[in-house]
């Protein structure tokens, strides 16, 4: 059997090799960003987040954090903190899932199949229940205003309050200029 060490080099190394774009911070493999694209199909098609991970010690014994860095419009994702409510990964996670599955499953299911008894966020909680089409319309709002490559260029939680500075100075930037950031 593998250290734990060794299964989360391999488990990012396989994420990074996947379609995901990754980009690590201070250089090393215990936390890092991945670019995620919302599920075809959905409320959420065309939306891009920047999904913060963080890997603890005893992983994969222990799920890792998730978190959105951007604004997304959703009952079981906190709004100002970007935190995700998701059984799976806080109380259900076992070894045999890898980062991989959380991209691949875990959100996309999450964003399709939302839960309002169980919200983080009441006030989308609270729409979805009552008026589900201006719920969906708030989530598309979300989507465009927050969700688009441009916003996830350079976005920091500090950052996240100069919304409208974020949008204005993205909507300048070329797509050259986009890949330049992706890739220092």
């Amino acid at each position: 059997m593998s250290s734990p060490s060794k299964r989360r080099e391999m488990d990012v190394m396989k994420l990074m090799m996947s379609d995901y774009n990754v980009e690590t911070i201070n250089d090393g493999l215990n936390e890092f960003n991945v670019e995620f694209h919302g599920p075809k199909e959905s409320i959420y098609e065309g939306g891009v987040w920047k999904i913060r991970v963080e890997l603890p010690d005893a992983y994969p014994y222990k799920s890792p954090s998730i978190g959105f860095m951007n604004k997304i419009f959703h009952p079981n994702v906190d709004e100002l903190s970007g935190s995700v409510c998701l059984d799976v990964i806080n109380q259900s996670w076992s070894p045999m899932f890898d980062l991989l599955n959380v991209f691949e499953v875990f959100l996309p299911q999450l964003l399709l199949y939302p839960n309002p008894s169980d919200p983080l966020n009441g006030d989308a909680a609270s729409l979805m229940m009552k008026d589900r089409k201006l719920y969906d319309q708030k989530v598309k709002e979300y989507c465009e205003k927050y969700a688009k490559k441009e916003h996830i260029a350079n976005t920091t939680p500090e950052e996240e309050s100069g919304d409208e500075n974020i949008s204005d100075e993205g909507s300048d930037s070329s797509d050259d200029d986009i890949a330049g950031h992706a890739d220092p």
